[in-house]
């Protein structure tokens, strides 16, 4: 059944380049936001992501040279960094495998067994790092041999790593920007930063990425440059 009101959100979500100075975000809008990106679908539910909300005005103007002084930076009244964490796999399978463990009484049975044996087992073998890269090897190897003669799970190296958690991460922005529209307001997602410079101001370890940055406020006419183009549906949609 196709629904208006989100259509109405679809339609209403524009990167707005060029937010009112006048009008503020509270900060109920924010938490919001982010309690609906922290519900957003994620690989093996492992949540690799932080959400770094920028709100004090003090930190929004560190950040602007950061964005190399993007109009959207310049104008937003919040910013939120979205960040990949998949140095933080193990804790984070850890957490799960402890949620599973909560809900068995007496014997487990074989969803639960299932669901410890994938956090305990599968989540290391899937995420484990060596500085001469011999587990993406071995994740490659057991990738062939398995699927050699019938369908299996890909899986390879950092890259496939990295991957993994910036879709997760990117997921969750999309949520994000979407309960912001609902909720009467504008974003723009910046690609445009100094992520080296964004680690060091956020203070995250080595094994963190900015995924994006995301200004918030009530976007201006002159913040949206021109109609939305899209390529036509019939060459980007292929029905099988």
């Amino acid at each position: 059944m196709f629904s208006i009101e989100f259509d109405k959100i679809v339609q209403f979500r524009r990167s707005n380049r060029s937010f009112d100075p006048n009008i503020k975000v509270s900060d109920e809008i924010i938490q919001n936001a982010l309690e609906h990106a922290i519900l957003s679908p994620n690989s093996s539910n492992m949540q690799l992501w932080e959400f770094h909300w920028i709100s004090s005005q003090d930190k929004i103007e560190e950040f602007i040279p950061l964005c190399l002084s993007q109009s959207a930076a310049k104008t937003a009244q919040q910013m939120v960094v979205f960040v990949t964490r998949q140095d933080k796999w193990k804790s984070r399978a850890q957490w799960n495998e402890d949620n599973v463990r909560k809900t068995i009484i007496g014997e487990p049975n074989a969803i639960q067994k299932g669901g410890i044996d994938y956090y305990k087992k599968v989540m290391p073998l899937l995420y484990m790092q060596d500085i001469f890269g011999i587990m993406g090897l071995i994740r490659r190897a057991i990738s062939f041999f398995l699927g050699f003669n019938k369908p299996f799970f890909r899986a390879g190296g950092k890259t496939f790593q990295r991957i993994t958690v910036h879709k997760s991460c990117a997921l969750a922005a999309q949520t994000f920007m979407l309960s912001i529209a609902s909720q009467g307001f504008h974003t723009c997602p910046m690609e445009g930063f100094d992520a080296i410079r964004v680690v060091k101001a956020l203070q995250l370890p080595k094994g963190a990425e900015i995924s994006m940055i995301i200004a918030i406020g009530k976007g201006t006419e002159p913040g949206i440059w021109g109609p939305r183009y899209r390529l036509p549906y019939q060459e980007v949609v292929v029905k099988h």
